[in-house]
């Protein structure tokens, strides 16, 4: 993996409290806010940076940039105040200028630092919101501009940016009798594209700890499924047991100290909390005969959701960290539940949801309230949060009109149901899993 490099911030926030430029988005579908962003100064990866800042920000669905054509005023000066009659004029409510440069002249090679000035303008209160520079090593020359891109819809809409991100997933070639399955990663955007694992063993299920370091994954090694653990900045990696049965679904707790997974045993399946420090592991259902998997934490490491068939049919349920108090959570129209994902922000749960052979991304409260149906498909499966709490990776396969099974992808989808995106990828794509923000994990 790319070493990834120390940020500087050199000055931070900046705005008039009495005059907030923000978008509203607490509730379902919001209009598009007009936004200009003017032709990126300096040099190197001027025009670039800008292409990234405007992809970042319109890909939320949040943003509309309106076309550099329309603007009616050339910025030269970074730091000059805008014509902003020029600017309403094209209906803009918000206005970005940035200037990029070597961070010092005399270094221009592949090690040297790029420094990126920008600000945000209020184009109707005539007061800039936000005003930053950014220092960063030209090898990680994009990460300026997501960086850029998280401030300025953190300052707009108040909540965290996700796109100073990276996602991981399983990249799938070959028929399917001889599929090829090892695991890629990439930026949130789809650059930066590389490989982690060689493809010599299949793969599923790979999960982020929280500090960015490490991945669990799941391992078919010489046909014996297996949970493995990878360090990021070695590239090595080892077997989490020995265990008694095929172990999966791991997922880390949120202080990086605990792995939840799934153990089975002959017909039975049971969860375990593995700590990471002591090698030691704790079994926390207790339901023979029964399939007990996909667990995951709260935020606050103090609850755990899962899905289990002990009713009949695969639910939902929530119980304490320590195994207690287990409850069901889903009492929704008919249907099995899977793959339960509790949302960075506490407040939702997404899950896969299967009824009358039809697949659903969905998401619910904690208490199981509030169910709502986010997308639909022939197979739609494994959401993962963005960092912020606001957006949702999947991967979905759709047949084709002469009934063979076409490509599988991954999309994102707003958590309202709106703005459902393709993420590109050069081959057939599955279980993705959705980094912290870097720059908060590397400062």
């Amino acid at each position: 993996m790319k070493k990834i490099l120390h940020l500087l911030i050199l000055c931070l926030f900046a705005w008039n409290v009495q005059a907030e430029l923000n978008i509203d988005i607490s509730g379902g579908k919001t209009e598009p806010m007009p936004i200009a962003v003017a032709e990126f100064t300096g040099a190197p990866k001027a025009s670039e940076l800008r292409e990234i800042v405007k992809n970042d920000l319109e890909s939320s669905g949040l943003f509309r940039v309106i076309d550099k054509d329309a603007y009616l005023q050339k910025i030269s000066n970074v730091s000059e105040v805008p014509d902003f009659q020029n600017w309403q004029a094209i209906n803009a409510q918000a206005l970005v200028v940035a200037h990029v440069e070597y961070a010092n002249a005399a270094v221009q090679d592949e090690d040297a630092k790029l420094r990126l000035s920008f600000y945000l303008w209020d184009v109707y209160e005539g007061q800039h919101k936000l005003a930053n520079v950014l220092v960063l090593t030209q090898t990680e020359w994009r990460r300026l501009g997501h960086i850029m891109a998280d401030m300025i819809y953190s300052r707009i809409t108040g909540e965290s940016g996700y796109f100073d991100t990276r996602i991981v997933y399983v990249e799938e070639k070959g028929p399917v009798s001889k599929r090829v399955k090892r695991l890629a990663m990439m930026d949130q955007d789809g650059a930066n594209r590389y490989y982690l694992t060689d493809g010599k063993s299949m793969v599923l299920t790979p999960r982020f700890a929280p500090n960015m370091q490490k991945i669990a994954y799941l391992s078919f090694d010489k046909g014996k499924p297996r949970i493995m653990i990878m360090d990021l900045k070695k590239m090595v990696s080892w077997d989490l047991g020995p265990f008694k049965g095929m172990n999966f679904a791991p997922r880390f707790s949120n202080d990086g100290q605990k792995l939840l997974l799934s153990e089975a045993v002959r017909d039975n399946t049971e969860i375990f909390m593995y700590d990471l420090n002591t090698h030691t592991k704790t079994q926390l259902t207790f339901n023979n005969s029964t399939i007990d998997t996909s667990p995951c934490f709260s935020p606050d490491d103090s609850k755990i959701v899962f899905n289990s068939d002990r009713s009949g049919s695969q639910q939902l349920y929530v119980m304490d960290a320590n195994g207690k108090n287990v409850k069901r959570i889903s009492f929704g129209s008919k249907g099995s539940y899977a793959t339960p994902v509790w949302s960075p922000r506490g407040d939702y749960i997404a899950f896969t949801k299967i009824q009358n052979n039809t697949f659903y991304i969905g998401v619910m409260r904690p208490d199981g309230s509030g169910e709502r149906l986010l997308t639909q498909g022939f197979l739609v499966e494994g959401p993962d949060w963005a960092p912020n709490g606001r957006v949702l990776v999947f991967f979905k396969q759709q047949p084709y009109n002469d009934g063979s099974m076409g490509q599988t992808g991954l999309y994102t989808i707003d958590v309202t149901g709106n703005n459902e995106k393709h993420l590109k990828t050069p081959a057939n794509a599955s279980d993705p899993a959705w980094s912290p923000l870097l720059f908060e994990k590397k400062m």
